[in-house]
């Protein structure tokens, strides 16, 4: 889809600078994708009481152990 749209410009070059994309079109496709990624993924909050653990499911000794 062709739009155009008023980018800050300093705000642009940071993020071209931190993602290593190299045109505008490429930081903006990358942002895009995290920012859906990021609102797909679950709370954590919202799973309580939907998830039940393996009787034998030890936190702590897992946590030992690495």
């Amino acid at each position: 889809m062709r739009t155009n749209i008023d980018l800050d410009d300093v705000l642009v070059e940071e993020a071209m600078r931190l993602s290593k994309a190299t045109t505008k079109k490429e930081v903006v496709h990358q942002a895009l994708k995290e920012f859906v990624a990021n609102k797909r993924r679950k709370d954590l909050r919202d799973l309580r009481g939907k998830i039940s653990f393996a009787p034998d499911y030890d936190y702590k000794t897992l946590r030992e152990s690495a």
